[in-house]
């Protein structure tokens, strides 16, 4: 059996480490159009990579996941955070739980879990191509699947999996599309936002925690601290909040409400500028290197159980290609374990 597993990060590693655990005689090649692997693991948590949570202060888990709650719920009865952690662990990883529940390698280094990917994917026998971005995708008459790459390569896969992570301006979703599978409309999540409030503004440099941000005349909501900046505001209760409302305020150009409520009597100056304010946005903060798209391939064209195709049997999709993605903290990393986990067994089935 040949698989392609097309993107080099979290998903695509867990996808073909599972497959080739589940298959040993499978010939399994990871694809990766950048010039290095796990490039966006290397980065999250400044660095340090938030990998989990523990999900200890998460009473749902559509708290934590805007989009694709329901799928995740069901996807972690099979393989979930705590799943995750021994995963990790077992593999010589030391893990690390935080006072705000963010797990990350006792090493405080995203390497210690880059090396365990890649050198595991290699002790197993998986192959890693980088510079190699996919074209194109047809169905063959005997059921294969046809992949032609930008560099001129062509090849035919019995199973192929898609793990290519966001699409920010829906380019990479076209082919997808042409191969039948809904799209929905991918638009920038967890994001900071602009004010131009200046007394608010003079507040540069406070950290102020916990407050509780949310958007007037809807339920969007999010609670942690908040950082404030020249530019607005930013930290986790923004960010959070950023991700709840991402189609909200994409509709509406960024120009929305936002109200902040300290709720402590004390810190006269910032409960006069804070407790109860509302200011307005005026557009978002630039894109970080850990940007986050929400949308793409709709789960409506997916089997919830084996991450398979419906319109192209034989194709698998994991990560944030899908439409799933998550608050900050570490849950976008999780679904991505998760989901990969899923393909990777499914895969191989015949």
């Amino acid at each position: 059996m040949t698989i392609a597993i097309i993107g080099g990060g979290a998903a695509g590693y867990f996808a073909a480490i599972e497959a080739k655990r589940n298959c040993p005689s499978a010939d399994i090649t990871i694809f990766e159009k950048a010039p290095k692997m796990l490039a966006k693991v290397e980065i999250t948590g400044g660095g340090r990579c938030n990998l989990t949570n523990s999900f200890r202060l998460i009473s749902d888990v559509k708290h934590a996941y805007p989009r694709g709650h329901k799928l995740m719920k069901r996807l972690f009865k099979r393989f979930d955070h705590r799943s995750a952690y021994e995963w990790f662990e077992r593999e010589g990883v030391g893990l690390t739980t935080q006072e705000d529940e963010c797990v990350f390698p006792q090493s405080q280094d995203s390497h210690s879990i880059i090396d365990c990917l890649m050198g595991l994917a290699t002790r197993l026998g998986v192959k890693q191509k980088t510079r190699h971005c996919l074209d194109s995708i047809a169905r063959n008459d005997d059921g294969t699947l046809h992949l032609c790459f930008a560099n001129g390569m062509e090849r035919d896969f019995d199973r192929v999996a898609i793990t290519t992570g966001g699409s920010p301006k829906g380019e990479g979703l076209k082919m997808h599309a042409m191969l039948g599978h809904e799209i929905e409309q991918p638009v920038p999540s967890l994001f900071t936002f602009n004010i131009k409030d200046r007394n608010f503004l003079e507040l540069m440099g406070t950290v102020v925690e916990p407050v509780i941000a949310s958007i007037p005349g809807t339920k969007m909501r999010a609670e942690g601290p908040l950082l404030i900046t020249h530019w607005g505001m930013s930290g986790p209760a923004a960010l959070k909040l950023s991700s709840h409302a991402a189609r909200h305020l994409n509709e509406r150009q960024y120009q929305s409400p936002v109200a902040i409520n300290l709720g402590k009597k004390s810190l006269n100056r910032i409960i006069e500028t804070l407790t109860n304010d509302i200011y307005q946005i005026e557009g978002r903060g630039k894109a970080r290197d850990e940007f986050v798209t929400c949308g793409g391939v709709s789960l409506a064209s997916i089997d919830l159980h084996t991450l398979e195709s419906k319109v192209c049997k034989g194709l698998f999709f994991a990560g944030e290609v899908l439409d799933v993605d998550a608050i900050t903290g570490g849950f976008n990393l999780q679904a991505a374990w998760t989901m990969g986990h899923v393909v990777g067994k499914h895969i191989v089935e015949c």
